[in-house]
C-alpha cells in the first residue's frame, strides 16, 4: 500500500505529462438540420408546415428523418413507420430520394470549399471542416457565414459548432 501511495504521489516524468491540447485549430462541425425532411419540403409547398417523414430508401420501413413538425410531435428518426403513424396518425410520409439529397450534399459541400480544402465529411448532412487558416476573423465568422450561404443558396438550414478539435463544440 505504502509503495501504491508512493507511485500516485510521485510526479510524472517529462516523458510521463501529457501536452495541451493545440488549441489554435479552429475545426467547424457542421450539420444540415433534418436534412432529407427539410429537403422534402423545400423542394414541395404542399409539404411545408406540415409534419412529415422520409421513409428509408432501402425500404426496411423505418423513419429515415422527421421533419421540425413531426418531431414536435413525437416522431423521430429510427422509428419504424408502423411506431410512426401510431405516434401521429396523420403523418404524411414521403419516399427517400437519395440522389436529390446526394445533389443537396455536393453543393454545401462546394459552400465548404470556398472556406477551406481541408473538409471530413461525416453523413451527407455533416462534415468536419478545419478552418485554421481561414482569412476571416475567426472560426465563428466563417460557421455564421456557412450557415448563411446554406440558408440562401440552398434553402436549407444548418447548425454549426466550433472548438478547436472534432470533440468539443462550443
Amino acid at each position: 500500500m505504502r509503495q501504491l501511495r508512493s507511485l500516485l504521489l510521485t510526479a510524472p516524468t517529462q516523458s510521463e505529462t501529457i501536452s495541451a491540447p493545440d488549441r489554435s485549430r479552429k475545426i467547424i462541425h457542421v450539420d444540415m438540420d433534418a436534412f432529407y425532411a427539410t429537403v422534402e419540403q423545400r423542394d414541395d409547398a404542399r409539404l411545408r408546415s406540415i409534419p412529415i417523414a422520409v421513409n428509408d430508401h432501402r425500404g426496411w420501413g423505418v423513419v429515415a428523418a422527421a421533419s421540425y413538425e413531426a418531431r414536435h410531435h413525437g416522431v423521430r428518426a429510427g422509428m419504424t413507420l408502423a411506431e410512426a403513424r401510431r405516434t401521429l396518425p396523420g403523418l404524411t410520409i414521403v419516399p427517400a430520394r437519395m440522389d436529390v439529397y446526394r445533389e443537396a450534399s455536393a453543393q454545401a459541400h462546394a459552400i465548404f470549399a470556398d472556406f477551406t480544402a481541408i473538409i471530413e465529411p461525416i453523413m451527407l448532412d455533416e462534415a468536419y471542416l478545419d478552418v485554421t487558416a481561414t482569412t476571416l476573423p475567426s472560426a465563428t465568422a466563417v460557421a455564421v457565414e456557412i450557415r448563411q450561404r446554406i440558408r440562401a443558396e440552398l434553402g436549407l438550414v444548418a447548425s454549426a459548432g466550433v472548438s478547436y478539435n472534432k470533440f468539443l463544440g462550443v
